[in-house]
């Protein structure tokens, strides 16, 4: 089932580890092959296979599996080429939100880490003293981010223009959704009230109240209705052109928070799950098989993955990455780094980059823990049973065991190192990303 390497380069690898020369990096050391599947040879030490044979009777012991339920429990473990501890490794598991691993390579790839989605703003009729004699057009196209701060920003702009009412309608069309409500005709309901302060609940004046002081509060006061079109007037102008955050930042909220909805979004806009489904494992190099997917959020136990598939995918993510002068780290959260969303209240080894997967009855984790004895060590371990909690908590423990016996690396490694060392919130309500097109 498992290729071995070629001869040179498995005695290459062998002869490094024997010696205990540190490992290359995973890219470094990483070989492909154009048949489906990792080239991988076996690790010559078994301590790591140890350590999760331990693991897997600890569950037995505290019952949180049964015996004859360990065929429901999957995990992978590699280092470069070294497979490092394999249990139903090649078995396609319900991975949860490990899914959004291959959403987020497949996206990536189509469109790179600084595509913006664009949303276009136009008017079907003249302004005249601050009023719009005609619909307000919004023409989605597939931000999945379109949030209160964007809208208040776009509110503002129109201000800037001189629009402060509109005698027509909210004209949905395209593929547009606000605060992740996908449903195009209560998406134009958030966002019309967004765009009149005068309207604005709870959650729109906190959201204000946290944006940076001094932004105004927009009057843009809509007469008409919220109407959606498949097809909108074509007598309209544009007036403006508002450029999405860039893709790279959608990803990594989307990661940090497992967010659903964005991972849905931009499975849609790629073509749908079974273009992530055939794309991530073609770009993994392994069998499609092991990637089974009915949405790209990871929604239902019907999404299938298995963990040597979840390490490919995370490997060929770091792969797109580094050619675009990234890392892992800025597309998956880092522990010791983003200390917010889905890594909050975890106790993995410091640098670990992860991505969790949650269902009623499964806890996945996915991700590569950096050593000073093994390099990176690229991981997936997915659970299933009742206790989620308890299986989390077990997960991090095996990670810091692992970490007892290779050592974690006395520093980040550059490979897997965040792009950015400030840990900064995306610029959610940037004005500079309304690109004003029409001049009165």
């Amino acid at each position: 089932m498992l290729e071995l390497l070629s001869s040179g380069l498995v005695s290459i690898w062998l002869e490094m580890a024997g010696l205990q020369i540190k490992p290359l990096d995973a890219l470094d050391a990483l070989a492909w092959q154009s048949s489906p599947g990792l080239v991988i040879a076996p690790d010559p030490n078994p301590a790591s296979g140890n350590t999760v044979q331990e693991y897997l009777k600890g569950l037995m012991t505290s019952k949180l599996i049964a015996q004859n339920l360990t065929q429901s429990q999957g995990i992978w473990m590699q280092s470069g080429p070294m497979l490092m501890a394999n249990h139903q490794g090649t078995t396609p598991l319900p991975a949860a939100s490990l899914t959004k691993i291959a959403t987020s390579l497949v996206a990536f790839k189509t469109w790179g880490p600084d595509h913006q989605f664009e949303t276009l703003i136009s008017a079907t009729g003249p302004i005249v003293n601050g009023v719009l004699q005609g619909d307000l057009v919004i023409t989605g196209g597939g931000d999945p981010m379109m949030v209160w701060e964007e809208a208040i920003a776009l509110g503002n702009t129109l201000n800037r223009m001189g629009i402060k009412q509109v005698k027509g309608n909210l004209v949905i069309t395209g593929s547009f959704s606000m605060n992740f409500q996908r449903h195009p005709l209560l998406a134009g309901q958030i966002f019309k009230q967004a765009l009149n302060s005068a309207t604005w609940t709870r959650p729109a004046i906190y959201i204000h109240s946290i944006m940076p002081k001094g932004t105004a509060k927009p009057q843009v006061a809509i007469a008409g209705t919220v109407k959606v079109e498949t097809q909108p007037n074509i007598q309209r102008a544009v007036l403006i052109r508002h450029l999405s955050l860039p893709l790279k930042q959608i990803i990594k909220e989307m990661n940090v928070y497992s967010n659903n909805d964005i991972a849905e979004m931009l499975a849609e806009s790629v073509g749908g799950h079974t273009v992530v489904q055939a794309t991530a494992a073609r770009l993994a190099r392994v069998p499609e098989g092991e990637i089974q997917l009915i949405n790209g959020s990871g929604l239902g136990p019907e999404n299938r993955i298995s963990p040597r598939a979840a390490c490919a995918m995370l490997m060929a993510m770091q792969q797109e990455a580094v050619a675009h002068n990234l890392t892992i780290a800025d597309l998956f959260p880092m522990s010791g780094f983003d200390n917010r969303g889905t890594m909050h209240s975890r106790h993995m080894p410091s640098g670990t980059v992860m991505k969790t997967g949650t269902l009623r009855d499964v806890s996945a984790l996915a991700g590569v823990l950096p050593t000073r004895d093994r390099g990176l060590v690229w991981f997936a371990i997915i659970n299933r049973g009742n206790n989620v909690s308890a299986f989390r908590a077990g997960q991090d423990q095996l990670l810091q065991r692992l970490v007892q016996r290779f050592q974690l690396a006395p520093q980040v490694p550059a490979s897997i190192t965040p792009n950015s060392t400030i840990n900064k919130l995306p610029e959610l309500g940037a004005t500079s990303r309304n690109q004003v097109v029409f001049r009165s």
